[in-house]
């Protein structure tokens, strides 16, 4: 009962948000429902799309509807690690070195165009990600929970882009596209935003400590062992496909074992179904694939050997009583 109970306030606390946003973003409730997915595993999502698609005013709304600090990078090349993690200056009226926090140091952190930055101010980005902290002149601190890093790239542009590398890679949760609105969509952003900034009067919903509780509530979902085998063949079936060169690691496996309880919860259910599973693999496994040589060259990409490994998994059915 306690844990039903539990799922219960997961799935209100996501329908508000869920419709709290909307009264920004218009559509997209399935991409917003994923970045609480992302948001209640604690893990980071890539924006892979064109820009003008609204993922630089979801982010914002998504923050103030959960009312967490918010800061933005735009990712240039002379950015500096400095810049991201903050850097210490001589205060003269102290006589002494002061620190100066940087935006990393919020708690929902948008990364635009994060190829356009150098793979030296990419990888500070690492240890905040990975271990919710920064270190800065042999000093080590800690960041505000929960810490959601957003970053977004544009798929089709290559100048001036610096690939990110596949630690970088490994450590987005979650690669997410929005796509362009449908046509009643996109008459509707025009007349709501014709007149009025609909962010500029949003107001929060929930509080920090409200998504922490939610964090932990979510790790309650239970497993069948069929469905957590059925998990594990199609992430070890990645690392023995002849197009790919290195498989999923253990840390997707654990990102995309997460993801399905939080959907679930999301869902109003306290245990995870096979569709869960098949759901969430192509948007957590196949941006850490590392594809054969002939592979790239034939054009084949990780969402399509991804969704080939799970139409070929036998799906784990229910036995009849």
């Amino acid at each position: 009962m306690q844990i039903a109970n539990t799922v219960s306030q997961v799935q209100k606390t996501t329908a508000a948000v869920r419709a709290n946003v909307g009264n920004v973003i218009v559509g997209k409730s399935e991409v917003i429902d994923l970045l609480m997915v992302a948001l209640l595993s604690d893990g980071h999502v890539l924006l892979e799309d064109v820009p003008g698609m609204g993922k630089t005013v979801m982010a914002k709304a998504l923050a103030r509807s959960l009312n967490l600090a918010f800061a933005r990078i735009q990712g240039t090349p002379d950015l500096l690690p400095t810049d991201i993690t903050g850097v210490s200056y001589f205060d003269q009226r102290r006589n002494d070195f002061v620190f100066r926090q940087g935006p990393i140091f919020a708690q929902v952190v948008l990364f635009d165009e994060i190829n356009r930055a150098t793979p030296r101010t990419q990888s500070a980005l690492l240890e905040a990600m990975a271990e919710r902290q920064v270190t800065v002149d042999r000093e080590t601190l800690q960041l505000a929970r929960p810490f959601f890093v957003v970053a977004t790239q544009n798929p089709i542009e290559l100048d001036g882009t610096f690939p990110l590398p596949e630690a970088q890679l490994d450590r987005f949760f979650m690669r997410l596209r929005v796509g362009y609105p449908d046509e009643a969509e996109e008459m509707a952003i025009l007349r709501r935003f014709k007149t009025t900034e609909p962010l500029a009067d949003l107001q929060p919903i929930v509080n920090s400590a409200d998504i922490q509780s939610l964090q932990d509530a979510v790790r309650q979902v239970r497993w069948e062992p069929d469905v957590e085998r059925y998990l594990l063949a199609i992430v070890r079936a990645t690392r023995q496909h002849p197009s790919v060169q290195i498989g999923a690691s253990p840390r997707a496996t654990l990102a995309l074992y997460r993801a399905c309880e939080a959907l679930a919860a999301i869902q109003g259910r306290d245990f995870v179904l096979p569709d869960d599973v098949k759901t969430l693999a192509p948007l957590i496994l196949a941006h850490r694939l590392i594809l054969s040589t002939r592979s790239r060259l034939n054009n084949e990409s990780g969402d399509h050997i991804v969704a080939t490994i799970i139409s070929t998994q036998p799906v784990p059915v229910e036995p009849n009583d």
